[in-house]
């Protein structure tokens, strides 16, 4: 079985996300979304908010699962079985970004990372920018699932 993780903080979820994550699935008989929970770092929505959205945006979706995990991606990974890491990629500066994680986790344990470009229509989305939308009385459905 081929099984991928995508990594992520998704706070929140996006139409990004869901791209990446759907096409993935043609590659992959199964993609763990991995919510990393990070204790030093501030969330608009709490865990339990974030593993629900999920849950919500791919619930008749098959070769999905939704887990959470601390520490390194790669040590979730073999702990999952699965030799892939999936990532999506908006620009060039997400590339540079993506670039040096993806060979610092091949070194550490062998796990391939697999990117995809985003879809142009959707490719301005990030969880930064819907996050600031949010926080400023705006409407962000457009870049929501």
């Amino acid at each position: 079985m081929k099984r991928a993780v995508f990594p992520g903080s998704f706070d929140p979820v996006t139409l990004g996300h869901v791209d990446i994550i759907k096409r993935g699935l043609s590659f992959f008989d199964e993609v763990i979304i991995a919510i990393g929970v990070n204790a030093d770092k501030k969330y608009l929505f709490s865990l339990e908010e974030r593993t629900a959205f999920l849950e919500e945006a791919f619930k008749k979706v098959d070769g999905i699962k939704i887990l959470t995990y601390q520490g390194l991606t790669v040590d979730f990974c073999k702990k999952q079985q699965a030799d892939f890491i999936l990532r999506g990629l908006r620009n060039t500066a997400d590339f540079e970004y993506e670039k040096s994680i993806a060979q610092a986790n091949y070194k550490l344990a062998g796990i391939e990372t697999v990117f995809l470009f985003s879809s142009p229509e959707i490719s301005y989305i990030s969880s930064s920018i819907v996050r600031d939308v949010l926080r400023n009385g705006g409407d962000a459905s457009a870049m929501l699932p």
